[in-house]
């Protein structure tokens, strides 16, 4: 009969302690569900707004600047390059390229603009190739031309520059006027729609 009690007594003390073992365990398990999704999103979040915030932050914009300027980027390392870029390889302060780069379509291409003209006219027009580059719709081309026309022509800088604006100004009117050409497939010939004229009716002759 004692053996009893005492077997019932260690049953009754072994289911206790697993159930003080078991309720941490599932509490933690809870927790850990509950936490780990978080985490996981958080990580996903680190991310190409973090990296545009970084370099912002790195080359001296401010953190509000940065904030605003990466929100509103459609590509927001893009943008962070060019302003580092043109920050780096300019005299054009980061504050002032923030603003033209988050404007342009294509800031990548605005910044090697600026670069290559920048270097090309010795950085004596630092601004006026950061606002030139910001107007074309073709950066890229436009730093080619004022680079390659001063290679072999002696322009003034500013002068360079209005030429290769006008220019790609009139190459982008032309590209988006012309209309192309109808092609007619071999062995076909183009059918011809008349109009008929109005006839008017015959007025008699005076005698």
């Amino acid at each position: 009969m004692s053996k009893k009690v005492v077997s019932r007594g260690k049953n009754k003390q072994g289911s206790s302690t697993s159930r003080i073992l078991t309720l941490p365990v599932l509490a933690i398990a809870g927790w850990l569900t509950t936490i780990l999704p978080n985490v996981a999103v958080a990580a996903s979040y680190s991310n190409d707004y973090s990296v545009c915030a970084g370099r912002l932050l790195s080359v001296g914009i401010t953190a509000e600047a940065a904030s605003q300027g990466c929100a509103k980027a459609l590509r927001p390392t893009d943008l962070a390059g060019c302003v580092a870029k043109i920050e780096k390889q300019t005299q054009i302060a980061a504050t002032d390229a923030l603003s033209s780069c988050g404007k342009a379509r294509r800031p990548e291409e605005l910044a090697t603009c600026v670069v290559g003209v920048s270097s090309s006219t010795q950085e004596a027009v630092n601004p006026a190739a950061l606002d030139y580059c910001g107007r074309s719709l073709l950066p890229v081309r436009f730093g080619q031309c004022v680079v390659g026309l001063r290679s072999k022509i002696d322009l003034p800088p500013t002068q360079a520059l209005d030429i290769c604006i006008d220019a790609s100004d009139t190459v982008i009117g032309a590209s988006s006027s012309s209309t192309p050409p109808t092609i007619i497939p071999a062995g076909s010939s183009p059918s011809i729609e008349t109009t008929p004229f109005p006839t008017q009716p015959l007025v008699p002759a005076q005698p």
